[in-house]
């Protein structure tokens, strides 16, 4: 199924404020998992709040093609049988 990024942007704007699981390509066969809340979205990217429990830092950013591009994996819902992941 083929997204746009128009309809990605419209999938996040929609969730705002919701947990998520996001999974990102660090380089180097290096996946990275963490959880959060969707904070905010921009034209061009879009902002998650990370849980401090496990990370170091506050924030991180990912653009609209990060997903489009399966380069960021977004689940949302702690319940894995009930998640919606965007981008695929």
């Amino acid at each position: 199924m083929g997204k746009t990024i128009v309809e990605i942007k419209e999938a996040l704007d929609a969730r705002i404020g919701k947990p998520l699981t996001l999974k990102a390509n660090g380089g180097r066969r290096k996946t990275i998992e963490r959880s959060g809340i969707l904070e905010e979205t921009f034209p061009s990217v879009f902002i998650i709040k990370l849980d401090q429990d496990s990370n170091s830092f506050e924030r991180v950013s990912y653009s609209y093609t990060d997903v489009l591009t399966e380069t960021v994996e977004l689940t949302f819902g702690d319940d894995k049988k009930k998640a919606v992941v965007v981008g695929q």
